[in-house]
Order: C-alpha cells, then sequence, then structure tokens
C-alpha cells in the first residue's frame, strides 16, 4: 500500500511551480510589446545666420531708433542707416555702399561720411549688404582625388572567391532609391547687393531728393559701378568710389568698368600705397583713351596713427566734388 504525500511536500513543490508557470503566462505578452524607435544619434541642426545679420543687430541696440530705417529686399527686411540733411531743403541724398564685411557704419569712410554729410545739405543713406561671397579656394587647398592602391593579387585570390558569393548576392538584391535631393545653385551675390540698392534707391526717391549719388567703399566702388553698368538707373547722375577693390571672382577689372561709366564719376584713392597708386593710374589712362571728361580722380593720403585726421580730409575732398558738379 502506497503512503500519500505529506502536507509539506505538497506546499514545497507548489511554490516551486507556481514561479515558473507565472513566467511562460507572461512570456508571450512582452514579446508582442512594441520596441521603442530608435533616436537619431545626430541632432537637426538649425541653419546658421549670416555674419552681417548680426552686425545688423548690434547696430540696432547701439544707434538711435531715429536714424534706423528697416528696407525690404529679397522677400526679407534689412537695416540701413538714415540721416535728414541739416538743411531746409535737402541738395540731395547720397547712398553709401559698404565694402566687404563692412557694417552700415563702418568707422573708415562710411560713418565719417554718413555723419558729416548732413551738415552741408546732403542726406545720406547707409546701407548693410549681405555676406560677402567665399573666395575660391587657393590649388594648395583644394580637395584632390584619391590615389589607386596596388593590390597583392595572388594573396588575395583566395579572399576574393570567397567575397564572389557575397557580392552575387548583393547585385541581385534591389538597391534602394536614394531621397538626398539636389543642393541648390547659389544666388548671384551681384543679385543679392543691386536687391537691396534698389531698396535704398527706391526709399530715397521717397524723401524727394532732387539729386541722387551712389557713393561705394572697397568691394562696395565695385558693386556700385557694376549696378550703374547693368540697371543704368536715370536717377542717379553721379558716381563717387574710395578705395576701390575687386572682389575675388569677379568681372570686369576696375579699369575697365569705372572708366566706362557715361557719368560724373569721383575716384578717390590713396597715393601712398603703391599697388593702389597703379591701379589708379590705370583706371585713369582709360579714362582718357575714352574721353570720359566727367572722369575726375582724386588722391588722399593716408595718415596712419591720425584716424580722424584722415576721415576728415576724404570728407572734405567728397564735398568739394560734390559742390564742383
Amino acid at each position: 500500500m502506497r503512503r500519500p504525500a505529506s502536507p509539506t511536500l505538497i506546499a514545497l513543490l507548489l511554490s516551486l511551480a507556481l514561479p515558473a508557470l507565472a513566467e511562460e503566462a507572461a512570456s508571450p505578452a512582452d514579446s508582442t510589446a512594441p520596441t521603442p524607435p530608435e533616436q537619431s544619434e545626430e541632432p537637426q541642426r538649425l541653419p546658421l545666420e549670416e555674419r552681417s545679420a548680426d552686425s545688423a543687430e548690434a547696430l540696432e541696440r547701439q544707434l538711435p531708433k531715429g536714424e534706423q530705417q528697416m528696407l525690404q529686399a529679397e522677400g526679407s527686411r534689412f537695416l540701413a542707416l538714415w540721416k535728414a540733411a541739416n538743411a531746409p531743403e535737402a541738395k540731395g541724398v547720397v547712398i553709401l555702399i559698404p565694402g566687404a564685411n563692412e557694417t552700415a557704419d563702418w568707422p573708415l569712410a562710411i560713418n565719417p561720411l554718413r555723419s558729416k554729410l548732413p551738415d552741408i545739405g546732403w542726406s545720406s543713406l547707409s546701407l548693410s549688404l549681405p555676406d560677402s561671397p567665399q573666395e575660391p579656394l587657393p590649388e594648395a587647398v583644394l580637395p584632390r582625388a584619391p590615389e589607386p592602391i596596388t593590390v597583392d593579387t595572388a594573396a588575395s585570390a583566395t579572399e576574393a572567391g570567397a567575397e564572389a558569393e557575397d557580392e552575387t548576392e548583393a547585385e541581385a538584391a534591389p538597391a534602394e532609391p536614394t531621397t538626398e535631393a539636389p543642393a541648390a545653385p547659389p544666388m548671384d551675390p551681384a543679385q543679392r547687393v543691386f536687391a537691396r540698392i534698389d531698396a535704398g534707391i527706391a526709399f530715397a526717391e521717397q524723401q524727394d531728393a532732387k539729386h541722387l549719388v551712389l557713393l561705394g567703399h572697397g568691394a562696395g566702388a565695385y558693386w556700385a559701378a557694376l549696378y550703374l553698368k547693368e540697371r543704368k538707373p536715370e536717377r542717379i547722375a553721379r558716381l563717387a568710389v574710395v578705395a576701390p577693390q575687386l572682389p575675388g571672382g569677379q568681372t570686369p577689372p576696375l579699369d575697365e568698368l569705372i572708366p566706362n561709366l557715361e557719368l560724373a564719376t569721383g575716384d578717390f584713392f590713396y597715393k601712398d600705397q603703391g599697388s593702389e597708386r597703379s591701379a589708379a593710374a590705370r583706371r585713369m589712362q582709360a579714362s582718357k583713351r575714352l574721353g570720359h571728361d566727367g572722369y575726375t580722380q582724386v588722391a588722399l593720403q593716408a595718415l596712419p596713427g591720425n584716424r580722424e585726421a584722415e576721415q576728415e580730409q576724404l570728407f572734405r575732398r567728397v564735398r568739394g566734388w560734390l559742390e564742383k558738379q
């Protein structure tokens, strides 16, 4: 006769079996639980703002609100600095175009002229330009095509045989279509600058100005001259260029561009610098070949260590040229 199991043994067996049964019952539910989506390793980067926009915001904080004008170009607003003539009736408006990476209140040429011209009866409007285009990299730092790598065919024969089967399977698999959008072509820098000059001229015309003058400093002189060559605005009858410079990668050269303009032109250059003096001589020779009677050159003297006197000299020379026109 078999002896019945003791109650203690039965309780022990149940205590060991219940956890295993609970785990088996829970495992199907766990296997069907959704897997949390993987997070992107690299966060999305916001586009960087142009340096010229940062500089304009700094001017908005520093300068009186009465001098600030927000003009519209290319669907966005940009800062211009306006000072009305200190006279019952203004002689006109001088639209100032700063050079590469300069602000609308640049301490060389731009600020002295925009601040002092109103005292002699001329209103001034200084424009903020977009960032200057990057110059092309020199050949020494341009990326080069990788050089071909020599492979020992005898040593790689065994590996090639082993990889042949994998390559066959890879070729059979359909290639996934690429989703990258083609890069947008860069905008022509001239058109961006021209749009802002257009906005400046439109604002000046609203002030009932008798005469409109474009005055460019450095690379701004090139953009002003190119604008007059291509757009030929009827209201602009005078051009002043101060220490003109050719932006990198741009054509035509200054000695072909500036003397060919059929309007009164004042060419202000610093005779102390050899390269600038030579460039000015080429522009003068071109104007003589073309018989451009309205072209005038004014030599300036650099005064290192005395910026205030140097800028006062520039203002007086520009004033004398304006009064002779």
